[in-house]
C-alpha cells in the first residue's frame, strides 16, 4: 500500500500582513492539517514568488501546498487536498477558489473577490495553469520545474506561468473548486485597475504571446474574450452618447455574464450588484487597455534575447 503522501503548508510573509496569525490559526485548526507549516517571513524585500521557493527549499513535504497571507482555509481543505492526491497518484498539482463570504464588505472588495470565486467555480477539471493562492504541488515536480520564477518581484502572475511550464512538461493541474478559503483582503478601486492592468493584465499577456498560444479555460475563454469587446461597446456608447451602441453591447454583457450578476445580487444586494456591473466592464476595459502594453513588452524581451 501506498504511504500517504506527506503535507507542507508554505505561507509567504515577508510583508509582516496583520492577517499572518489568523491564517496560521486556521491552518493548524483544519481537519487532517499539514505536517510541517512554513512561514517565510523574510528578507522583507522578497517577493512571493521568492519567498515560495524559500520555503519549498525547507520542506520536507511530498506535497507544498501553498497558502496565501490574507487567506483563511476552509476546514476541510487539507481533507480535499490529501484525497485529490490520494486518489490520483499521477496528479501533477491542484487548486482550489476563494468562497462566496469574502471578508471586505465595501463594493470594490466584495466585487473583485466574487469575481475570482465565480470564474474558478465555473471552470472545474484539468487547467493549463495553477493558483497559489490556496494550491498544492508535488514536491518533486516543483523542484524538477525550478519553482516560481522569482523575477517577479511583486504578487503577479508567477503561479500562472509555473502552470504553464508544469502543464507544458505533461504534468497534470486540476482546478477542485471545493478546496476554497476566504479571501482576508480589501480592494481600492485604484489598487484594482493598477492591479489589473500592470500586475496581471500586461505580463499575462505577454507571456501567452511568448507561448504561441491562448489556454481557453479560466478568465481566458470565449465568454470573457467576447465580454471584452461588449465592455468596450458599452464604454463607448456611454462616451458617445449612443443607445444603439450601448444598449446591445450591455445586453450582450449581461447575457454572457448573468450567473456571476445573479451572485452579486444574492450576495450583495441590485444596488451594489448594479455597480459590481461597472465594475466588471471596468475590468474587461482594463485587460483590453494593456494589450499594446504587453505588446511592447513582448517585442522587448524578444530584442533582449537576440544574440
Amino acid at each position: 500500500m501506498e504511504r500517504a503522501a506527506r503535507l507542507t503548508a508554505i505561507v509567504p510573509a515577508t510583508k509582516a500582513p496583520e492577517t499572518l496569525e489568523r491564517v496560521r490559526a486556521a491552518i493548524e485548526a483544519a481537519a487532517a492539517p499539514p505536517e510541517e507549516i512554513l512561514v517565510v517571513d523574510g528578507p522583507y524585500e522578497a517577493g512571493p514568488a521568492e519567498a515560495r521557493n524559500a520555503g519549498a527549499q525547507r520542506a520536507s513535504g511530498d506535497v507544498l501546498v501553498f497558502v496565501d497571507a490574507d487567506v483563511i482555509v476552509h476546514r476541510d481543505a487539507f481533507v480535499r487536498i490529501r484525497d485529490a492526491f490520494g486518489s490520483d497518484p499521477g496528479l501533477g498539482g491542484v487548486f482550489g477558489s476563494y468562497d462566496d463570504e469574502p471578508a471586505e464588505g465595501d463594493t470594490v472588495s466584495a466585487f473583485r473577490n466574487l469575481l475570482h470565486h465565480h470564474v474558478h467555480q465555473s471552470s472545474p477539471g484539468p487547467a493549463k495553469t495553477f493558483w497559489a493562492g490556496l494550491g498544492a504541488i508535488r514536491r518533486d515536480v516543483f523542484l524538477e520545474m525550478g519553482g516560481f520564477d522569482d523575477a517577479y518581484g511583486v504578487p503577479s502572475i508567477e503561479d500562472v506561468e509555473l502552470g504553464l511550464r508544469v502543464t507544458d512538461a505533461g504534468h497534470r493541474i486540476e482546478l477542485a473548486p471545493a478546496i476554497q478559503g476566504t479571501h482576508l483582503k480589501g480592494w481600492t478601486l485604484p489598487g484594482m485597475v493598477r492591479g489589473d492592468v500592470l500586475h496581471r493584465a500586461v505580463p499575462w499577456l505577454a507571456l501567452l504571446l511568448k507561448h504561441g498560444r491562448l489556454p481557453t479555460s479560466l478568465n481566458l475563454g470565449w465568454r470573457h474574450r467576447v465580454s471584452a469587446l461588449a465592455s468596450v461597446g458599452v464604454a463607448g456608447g456611454v462616451a458617445a452618447r449612443r443607445a444603439r451602441v450601448l444598449v446591445p453591447s450591455l445586453a450582450l454583457l449581461v447575457a454572457l455574464n448573468h450567473t456571476f450578476y445573479e451572485l452579486l445580487w444574492k450576495k450583495l444586494g441590485p444596488q451594489k450588484a448594479a455597480l459590481g456591473v461597472g465594475l466588471h466592464v471596468m475590468h474587461h476595459l482594463s485587460a483590453v487597455a494593456a494589450s499594446p502594453l504587453a505588446l511592447w513588452v513582448y517585442l522587448r524581451g524578444r530584442r533582449r534575447a537576440e544574440p
